[in-house]
C-alpha cells in the first residue's frame, strides 16, 4: 500500500533526520521507490548528507508555486540491482531562504498544505512511488503540522530524556488525536543495558508503551558508529550487516504492515 510517512519529534537532537534517511534507504534496498523530502526549513540538513549545495530548484520553490515537483527531485539511488529507487527533495540551506521561510504567514501555509497534498497524486499515483517520507522540523511549527496533516502515518522519534518524553506525550495526545493520525513511536539512542536480552527488551518496550499509550515500532540502541556516520554517509547502505541496519529492516517491515 502506498503511504506518506511524516517523521516528527518534539525537540531537536533525537536523530530524526538520520532515521528518516536510513528508513528511506532501507525501503529502497528492499526494491521500493521512495521520495525523501526535507521539510525542516528552519534547519535544513539533507543537502549535507546528499552533498548538494547549488541547485536550480529547492522544495521551497515548489511550495512557493515557482515550479512543479519534478524540477526539485534529485536521483540519489545507490544502485544495487534490486529495482529500488531513491529521489530526494531538498530544502534551501541559505540564510536568506531560511529567513524567508520563517517569515511565512498562515495564509501561505494553507497554500503550502495544498501543494503537499497534491504530492499524493503527483508522486504516489502518477509517479508510482511506494513511499513519500517527510523529514519534518521538530515541535509544532506550521510546516510540521502541514506534514502531519498530509501524511498517512506519523513516526514520532523520542529519546529517554524526561522533557522529551513529556513533550512527546503532550504533542501526540493534543495534536495527533485531533487529526486522527495513525502514529507509532521510535525510541532512539537507547542505552544498550536496557536491551541486553529479549526479556529485558520486552519489559522496556512495555514500559514505553504504557508511558506513550501508542505502539512502539522500534527501540534503537545508541551506537557510537551510527552517531559518527551522521551527515557523512547513509549508514544502512554502508553497513548492511550492522545491528542498526537490522533494526531498520525490522522497522521498515512494521511500517509496511502498520
Amino acid at each position: 500500500m502506498k503511504k506518506i510517512i511524516a517523521v516528527h519529534s518534539y525537540k531537536g537532537g533525537t536523530g530524526k533526520t538520520s532515521l528518516s534517511t536510513n528508513l528511506a534507504a532501507t525501503f529502497v534496498r528492499n526494491g521500493k521507490k521512495v521520495c525523501l523530502m526535507d521539510l525542516d526549513f528552519r534547519a535544513p540538513s539533507l543537502h549535507a548528507i546528499f552533498k548538494k549545495q547549488n541547485l536550480d530548484y529547492w522544495l521551497n520553490d515548489y511550495l512557493n508555486g515557482v515550479c512543479e515537483i519534478n524540477k526539485v527531485l534529485i536521483d540519489a539511488t545507490n544502485n544495487n540491482g534490486n529495482g529500488g529507487k531513491l529521489l530526494v527533495g531538498l530544502a534551501n540551506p541559505s540564510t536568506e531562504a531560511i529567513r524567508d521561510m520563517t517569515a511565512k504567514d498562515r495564509k501561505w501555509e494553507m497554500k503550502a498544505l495544498g501543494r503537499l497534498l497534491a504530492l499524493r497524486s503527483a508522486l504516489l499515483n502518477d509517479g508510482n512511488f511506494d513511499y513519500i517520507i517527510f523529514d519534518t522540523s521538530p515541535g509544532l511549527q506550521y510546516s510540521s503540522i502541514n506534514a502531519i496533516v498530509a501524511a498517512d502515518i506519523v513516526l514520532v522519534v523520542t529519546s529517554l530524556d524526561a522533557s522529551d518524553i513529556n513533550g512527546s506525550q503532550r504533542m501526540t495526545s493534543e495534536l495527533y488525536d485531533l487529526f486522527e493520525k495513525k502514529t507509532g513511536i521510535l525510541i532512539n539512542k537507547v542505552i544498550v543495558d536496557y536491551l541486553k536480552s529479549k526479556e529485558e527488551q520486552k519489559k522496556f518496550t512495555k514500559k514505553m508503551k504504557d508511558i506513550h499509550n501508542l505502539p512502539i515500532l522500534a527501540t534503537i540502541p545508541c551506537f557510537c558508529e551510527v552517531l559518527r556516520a551522521a551527515g557523512n554517509f547513509i549508514f544502512t547502505e554502508e553497513r548492511p550487516d550492522h545491528p542498526f541496519t537490522e533494526t531498520l529492516e525490522d522497522l521498515a517491515e512494521k511500517v509496511e504492515k502498520f
